[in-house]
This record gives structure tokens, sequence and C-alpha cells, in this order.
């Protein structure tokens, strides 16, 4: 499971340096070792909610649910927001609802401790394409409804570091991303091509914006941390004027509605994309299978899917 890598301190250097054992036997799963230090560290340092997460992570391994659940339960309590990804392991263990285990709070600190790496890592190491892939099927769906492939305001959601935007570049008369890690965003404010960023969650900033003012909304692989869709499909054709455009990917799912996958990611289902695009009003200009990146080389496959207001 992807997690931020942060390194804190207990304020305790025997805590400190029992943690980084532990860290150390669960990287060589050992975790017989790692729960034991872990539980060590808890006994010097109580309130330091990355040892119960330890604890809780090691027990899990060692199928000691009770325990694990309990250790997990205890550093979310410490730590809300949960930069350290603790819903994800308790939707794995049946403790909570799938469609809870990803917080805004974890996506930040994920994507903020991803960002020096983040292009690099997802062009060369994933294969990724996601954005080529969107503007391209955007130059098929302008085509399609004989309009030119130039947009007016468009809304990058979860822009990242600005790689849809550098896709786009050249078409849209503005654009304006939105993402939750200010480090992303302060990669993006470099590539210089958009006239604003805002930090904040996705759905939030389009339900502050005019109604009809934009022409484009895209948004590159951003879905698989979210679970439910409804608010974002309601909001882009809200925010969209008369045959705009809405753009983006996901990941697959074969079943019906969406599942958390065991790469801690979310997969819509064909009839989940389809049902809300017709309630919302939209009407499907693109629907295809594709595969945006790769996991250990193998192609993850996904959905493409071009919308219009």
């Amino acid at each position: 499971m992807p997690q931020p890598s942060t390194v804190r301190s207990t304020g305790d250097f025997r805590a400190d340096r029992r943690y980084e054992y532990a860290r150390a036997a669960f990287d060589e799963r050992d975790f017989e070792a790692a729960a034991d230090l872990a539980r060590q560290v808890i006994e010097l340092a109580p309130d330091f909610a990355p040892a119960h997460v330890m604890l809780g992570r090691s027990a899990a391994e060692l199928e000691l649910r009770e325990e694990a659940v309990t250790a997990l339960r205890r550093a979310l309590a410490l730590e809300p927001e949960d930069a350290l990804g603790v819903r994800l392991d308790l939707a794995r263990l049946g403790a909570l609802a799938p469609g809870e285990a990803i917080t805004d709070g974890y996506v930040r600190a994920l994507f903020d401790d991803y960002a020096p790496k983040f292009d690099r890592h997802l062009t060369k190491s994933l294969a990724y394409r996601g954005p080529e892939l969107i503007a391209d099927a955007l130059r098929r769906a302008c085509s399609k409804r004989i309009r030119d492939y130039r947009f007016g305001r468009t809304l990058d959601l979860g822009c990242g570091t600005g790689l849809m935007a550098q896709e786009l570049a050249g078409h849209c008369a503005s654009v304006e991303g939105v993402d939750l890690s200010p480090r992303m965003l302060e990669k993006a404010e470099r590539t210089k091509l958009y006239d604003t960023l805002h930090e904040g969650e996705l759905v939030a900033f389009l339900s502050r914006r005019r109604t009809g003012e934009a022409d484009l909304v895209v948004a590159a692989d951003v879905f698989v941390y979210m679970a439910g869709l409804d608010a974002v499909f309601r909001e882009a054709h809200r925010v969209l004027k008369r045959e705009g455009l809405f753009a983006f990917t996901v990941q697959a799912h074969e079943g019906d509605g969406f599942v958390l996958g065991e790469d801690a990611r979310y997969a819509h289902s064909e009839s989940y994309l389809r049902d809300l695009a017709d309630s919302a009003g939209f009407t499907l200009v693109i629907f295809e299978r594709v595969s945006t990146r790769e996991d250990r080389g193998v192609p993850v496959p996904g959905f493409l899917c071009v919308l219009q207001r």
C-alpha cells in the first residue's frame, strides 16, 4: 500500500530508536519482531500514532485481527486526518466500509511526499499516459461533435504537477487547477500553464464555481482516490456550459458499482459510470477501455470517458 514516509519523532530517543528497529523488521517481513518493538514504543510514547499503526499492520500480517483493529483504531483516534492511511488497513480488515477508506488527509500527505519524484516515476516506472489519452479522446470527440479542438475556460481536477495542462497547452483560453497537495501545486505553478491554482477538495471547488462557466472539465486518474462519484458528476454538469465536455479516466471494475482494490485505489464499473452520466444529464460521446499505467509491468485496466453537457 502506498503511504507517506514522513519521519517523525516521539520526543524520546529510546522510543525513536525502537521505532526505527520496528520499521526495519517490518520491511524485512519479521512481523513478530516489528509488533514486539512497536509495543515497546507504545509503552514509552503512548500517543505516538505511527507506533500504533506499526503494531496494527504487524498484527494484521500475523492474523491477530482483534489486536490489529484495536491498534489501528487508536492510531486513527490520535490522528483523525489519517495521513498514515489507517482507514485503508481497517477497510481491508473488514472494520470499515470500503467507501470510507480514503480521506483527503491521506491523499494530501501521500502526494506531498510523492511530489519530488512524481513525474519521473509516473512516466518512466509506470508508463503513465493518462493525459495523453484524454487529449487524444478530446480531439476525436470534437471531430464527432463537429467543433474545433479549442476550449474556453478549462477546469483541471486533481491537476497534480500539471501533466494534463501540458497536453492541452495552446488549446484552452484559460486553465484553472485544483489539488489537495500544496507540494504538487508548487510544481504545477512552475509550468506557467495555469491562470489560477487552488488548494482543496475537487467537489468543494466545483460547488463554488458559477453555473455554466466552463467549456471543459478534465480529471486524469483522479477518481481512483474517490469512491462515489455522484457529486462530482452533478457539479461538473452544472458548471459546464451547453455542449461543454467532461473528460476523465478511471480504473475498471467488471462488477457493479465501485470497489477498493488491493492497490489502494478505487475501480468503477461501466454500468456505474453510464448510469451516473445519464442521471446527471450528460450525453456519452466516447467510452473506451484503456490502460493509463502499468503495475509491475502489467497494464492496469481502465475506462476513458468523454461526456457532453
